[in-house]
């Protein structure tokens, strides 16, 4: 009994080690994970920590400033431009380094903003249901069967290519794309005996769906997080290629395609660099999203 006791009545020093026990399970736990993870998903995953690193650190990483003009137009490969300069005679490498910054944030950033407005209303829609439920989906059809680019370009050519209305015009358009797969996923939880559980029980609707269904619907929110981020990504570029995207002086992979696109002409791959950060990013987080769909259906590794 007084073993019994003594575990019962554990100090505060004792439940700090048991916490820090349980963080250190955690932590190999994951690593455990990652280690045993397919040559794919860890390769992806380096290169999404490498993008991140530079990112972070361009201002240090980049041997010149981002809009600064240090040498002539297109100017060779070289020892004091190791890419060659640019239309105007900056310097490409710092050029790409601070577009790593720019363009990855942005994407993020709008995805964030996506994420939580389609999945909010998604799980609004779905523990709701009724009429609101139909109303909301029937409006959510008809943004998604308009053209989204098309869409993009008309809204940014009426309202401005600004930073803030080229994140808020993306963000609603992949926010139906988060609200159909939310609540696809929500209304199959909603019906389950817990949830009707909570509902006898009093509990207000915010902590329905953060506290019943949101838990359970993660793993498949979580993929499509990856997902979308690589389509607002790609669409960030497309229309930075177009003009309507990033706008200069600020660096954006998509724009360097375009301004450098002449230097094809000559033989210099030089305008293919932006394009492969944009290709070899979206092929790294494609990697790790299929791993964690893998890991998160219970599928046994062959």
């Amino acid at each position: 009994m007084s073993d019994h006791n003594e575990t019962f009545t554990a100090g505060p020093a004792e439940e700090v080690t048991l916490a820090a026990r349980r963080r250190r399970g955690t932590f190999s736990a994951m690593m455990h994970g990652l280690l045993k993870a397919p040559p794919t998903a860890k390769f992806g995953l380096i290169m999404i920590f490498a993008y991140i690193f530079v990112a972070v650190f361009a201002n240090w990483l980049a041997p010149f400033g981002e809009a600064e003009v240090v040498g002539k137009q297109y100017e060779p490969w070289g020892d004091q431009f190791l890419l060659g300069t640019d239309q105007i005679g900056r310097d490409m490498l710092s050029r790409l380094i601070f577009a790593a910054r720019n363009s990855v944030s942005i994407a993020f950033i709008t995805t964030v903003i996506a994420f939580l407005l389609g999945s909010m209303i998604g799980l609004f829609s779905a523990v709701v249901g009724g009429w609101l439920d139909q109303g909301l989906g029937r409006f959510v059809d008809v943004l998604m069967a308009i053209p989204s680019l098309i869409f993009t370009l008309v809204l940014l050519t009426i309202f401005g290519t600004d930073l803030v209305t080229l994140i808020l015009v993306i963000a609603l358009f992949d926010s139906t794309r988060v609200y159909r797969l939310c609540r696809a996923v929500a209304v199959n939880v909603v019906v389950m005996d817990f949830v009707e559980a909570a509902r006898l029980q009093g509990e207000k609707l915010p902590w329905i769906m953060a506290r019943e269904v949101l838990p359970n619907i993660l793993p498949p929110l979580a993929a499509e997080f990856g997902l979308r981020f690589t389509f607002v990504f790609l669409t960030i570029a497309a229309l930075s290629f177009l003009g309507l995207g990033i706008q200069p002086p600020t660096a954006d992979w998509g724009s360097m395609v375009r301004e450098n696109a002449t230097l094809i002409n000559y033989g210099d791959i030089t305008p293919l660099l932006p394009a492969a950060a944009i290709a070899l990013l979206t092929v790294s987080v494609n990697f790790v999203v299929d791993w964690f769909l893998h890991k998160t259906s219970g599928l046994r590794d062959v």
